[in-house]
Formats: C-alpha cells, sequence, structure tokens
C-alpha cells in the first residue's frame, strides 16, 4: 500500500489535532475542501486511518495506575483463550505478542493495586494454559503519544 505525500501531510495533521475540519485540513493541504474529506475518505476505506477517539487523561477518570504484565503461556494451544480475555477486559489498553522469555507483553490501566491484582490473580491467573506473569508498575510517564513518526528518516 503505497502513500503519497499529500496522504502522509493529511495523516501528520489529523494525528496532531483530530478534530481538525476539512476545511481547515484543506488549507494546511491546499487543496479544496471536498478533495480533503476524499483523501480522509479514502485513507479509512484502505483502513490507513483507523477511527478516531479523543484522548482521555487516564487520572482524570481515576486510572492513576499503569502496568506492564509479562505473560507466558504453557503452549500455543492456550492462545485463543487467552486473545479472547485480552479483548474483553476494559483494563488491557494494549496486547504485544514479542519475542524472548515472555509470550506476551499487556499495558494495562487500573484504578487501584487492589483492582490490578484482582485482574492478575482473578482474570488472568485462572486462564487454564497461563504459566507465569511478571508484573512491572511505572511510577511515572514522561512520554506517551499517539503520534506515529512519518517522515522520520528525512521525508518531510
Amino acid at each position: 500500500m503505497s502513500l503519497d505525500e499529500i496522504d502522509l501531510k493529511v495523516l501528520r495533521h489529523l494525528m496532531a489535532e483530530g478534530r481538525m475540519t476539512w476545511s481547515e485540513l484543506a488549507g494546511k493541504l491546499e487543496l479544496s475542501t471536498p478533495a480533503a474529506g476524499d483523501r480522509v475518505r479514502r485513507l479509512q476505506e484502505r483502513q490507513v486511518i483507523m477511527g478516531f477517539a479523543a484522548l482521555v487523561n487516564p487520572a482524570a477518570i481515576g486510572c492513576h495506575l499503569t502496568a506492564f504484565i509479562a505473560v507466558t503461556l504453557e503452549h500455543p494451544r492456550h492462545r485463543a483463550a487467552f486473545i479472547q480475555k485480552v479483548q474483553d477486559l476494559p483494563e488491557i489498553q494494549e496486547c504485544h505478542h514479542v519475542t524472548g522469555d515472555d509470550d506476551y507483553l499487556l499495558k494495562v490501566r487500573c484504578q487501584t493495586t487492589q483492582a490490578l491484582e484482582h485482574l492478575i490473580s482473578k482474570e488472568l491467573k485462572e486462564l487454564p494454559g497461563l504459566l507465569k506473569t511478571r508484573t512491572t508498575i511505572a511510577l511515572s510517564t514522561v512520554k506517551e503519544t499517539p503520534v506515529l513518526p512519518i517522515g522520520v528518516m528525512g521525508k518531510e
């Protein structure tokens, strides 16, 4: 899937300000408003843009605890049940299949350490085939961004 320079500009602008109107976007791209809207729609149809969402401050809604949980499964046959459980738990924000000693790395947000304990002990560790978990609690976050590095390799 190739993206031209205008597509990349659309993505840069929308990642920085997702509520930008088609008219504002058109001005930045030096296109007509309908042309800017068509670009965005085509990027959505191609699933380059997967959706739009509000970025919410986790602390503002009581999610003061961020943790990373490394998960090791006993055997690949347990993968489907694990992935389904991950999809069902709203506290799990990200799930990555990784290399190394562990099988998966989860990023979770909880309100309290008790909520984290419940997530690990009652939701995850009770799954058949879950061999072990290793949890790291974040003390603070110095960088977290939804903006992807478009054009970092000299394409600006």
